[in-house]
């Protein structure tokens, strides 16, 4: 027979999630319960494939105060587990000199100078000299920072998970929740096998938020985005390999980024949130050809070795806040329930967001900076606040 009572119960155990889990259960074992509606690590959300951008540079201060604390906790997990997630590769970000995004290298720069964060400012015959594989016919203005890699999500989210349960948690898949009965000191969770009882309980449910919050009259007002990434086998592997080749972000209305061979015997690339609106009944698995076609030119232009013949194209879903920031925090009308969204950005802190909410629900306190973050700021409560997703 199952247990019904628990401490702790975490709703998804995708990135987020199977963080909260494993650093709830190091403190609390058996008393942690995890929920997912789908199978562990699968295609449907947002916490997938092999790699994602782990980084210090950040475009606003609020994240460079914990990005070298996402560091932290990736390496306590990686000690524990013996599991490598994090690997570096360095990285560069550029704009075109005299464009309106190089504003956005200015905003980088001027975030990593507040935390005290060491990059270097350079310009694209520099970047040229060290990467010979870009062709850059412009000027452009560069930031080259080298402790950015590749979390890789799918050994992070196994890890976790695997650690939660040596502790003693115990964490259930295909397993939907079906309602949320909020009661003083506690919240029944009724799932399609079970009802459970926690005295707090964390929501991580990514693009299926609003549907889960919907029940007891809350919503971020989460916009979901199908988004996507393209693999190519490039034939010029030594030239792409880690070490020879930096992960890339290219700042435009197009913001491209790209990734050194790993996970597949190819390089990948993807345009960050630029996908159209879906929902979760909606979203197809498909993907969009002219996207790929605008990465592809992109690519032609300025780095032509890293393309190849097109291995696949992947999808994914984001899902965003009106002013695409976190949200952590528990609802003001139900304070026994913990919400955290990633929108969009957020493996690369997904142990630390796990660290937190575990010290929120056990502690009712965290020392980490998270007040902007707050499910009370307009983005969140004003419906006619005006998206804006660019980072």
């Amino acid at each position: 027979m199952k247990k019904a009572n628990y401490e702790v119960v975490v709703l998804g155990c995708g990135g987020i999630g199977s963080g909260a889990a494993y650093w709830l259960a190091r403190r609390a074992g058996s008393e942690v319960l995890g929920l997912e509606q789908a199978a562990l690590s699968h295609p449907h959300g947002g916490s997938q494939d092999h790699s994602r951008i782990i980084r210090l540079t950040y475009h606003h201060q609020d994240y460079t105060r914990l990005t070298p604390h996402a560091y932290t906790a990736w390496a306590v997990l990686e000690q524990e587990s013996a599991v490598p997630v994090v690997t570096r590769t360095g990285s560069v970000e550029l704009a075109l000199k005299y464009g309106p995004h190089q504003r956005d290298i200015e905003a980088y720069a001027s975030a990593m100078d507040a935390a005290g964060i060491a990059y270097e400012r350079v310009d694209g015959d520099e970047v040229v000299r060290r990467w010979p594989q870009f062709r850059l016919n412009e000027e452009v203005d560069g930031l080259i920072q080298p402790d950015t890699g590749i979390a890789d999500a799918n050994k992070g989210n196994a890890a976790h998970v695997a650690l939660a349960r040596a502790y003693g948690a115990t964490i259930l898949d295909h397993c939907r929740v079906r309602s949320l009965r909020p009661f003083e000191g506690g919240v029944d969770v009724v799932t399609s096998d079970a009802t459970f009882t926690c005295r707090r309980l964390i929501v991580t449910a990514g693009a299926w938020v609003d549907q889960v919050l919907a029940g007891i009259g809350v919503s971020l007002g989460i916009t979901v985005t199908q988004e996507q990434v393209t693999y190519w086998a490039t034939p010029n592997l030594h030239a792409f390999a880690i070490g020879r080749f930096p992960i890339f972000i290219w700042h435009d209305d197009d913001l491209i980024y790209g990734f050194p061979v790993y996970g597949e015997v190819a390089t990948k690339a993807a345009i960050d949130a630029s996908g159209p609106p879906v929902t979760t009944e909606t979203r197809t698995y498909e993907e969009d050809p002219e996207r790929v076609r605008r990465v592809e030119a992109w690519l032609a232009k300025h780095i032509p070795g890293f393309l190849g013949p097109k291995l696949y194209t992947k999808t994914c879903l984001y899902d965003m806040p009106r002013d695409r920031n976190f949200v952590i925090d528990t609802l003001p009308e139900h304070p026994q329930i913990l919400v955290c969204n990633g929108a969009g950005h957020a493996y690369k802190f997904a142990s630390l967001l796990g660290r937190i909410l575990s010290e929120l629900a056990l502690d009712g306190r965290t020392s980490y900076a998270i007040a902007p973050f707050t499910i009370r700021r307009p983005a969140i409560t004003d419906p006619d606040y005006g998206p804006r997703f660019h980072l």
